[in-house]
C-alpha cells in the first residue's frame, strides 16, 4: 500500500512546507551578518569578525577579518543606525 499527499502548490513552498508572508517575514530578512567568508590569503571560506571601522553620519562601516590571519575579507554598511546629532 502506497501513500501519497497532494499539495496545493498555491499554499506550499518547498517540501509541503507552508509559505509565510506578510510585514514580519520581510523585517526578518533584512539584516544579514556574515559567518564565514573566502579568505584570498588562505584559499578558503573561513569564520570571520566584524569590527567597527567608521562611525559615518549615513550609517556605522563594519569591516569583515579573517579568524585565522586577519586580513579583510570584506566590509558592510548599517543604515539602520540612528543618525548623529551634533549639538554646537
Amino acid at each position: 500500500m502506497t501513500a501519497t499527499m497532494k499539495m496545493d502548490p498555491k499554499k506550499t513552498g518547498y517540501a509541503g512546507l507552508s509559505r509565510q508572508t506578510g510585514p514580519n517575514t520581510v523585517a526578518a530578512y533584512k539584516e544579514f551578518d556574515a559567518m564565514e567568508l573566502y579568505c584570498a590569503r588562505c584559499k578558503q571560506a573561513v569564520p570571520v569578525r566584524k569590527r567597527l571601522l567608521l562611525v559615518l553620519p549615513e550609517g556605522d562601516k563594519y569591516e569583515y577579518l579573517c579568524a585565522l590571519c586577519s586580513a579583510t575579507v570584506g566590509t558592510k554598511m548599517d543604515r539602520q543606525a540612528k543618525p548623529v546629532s551634533l549639538i554646537v
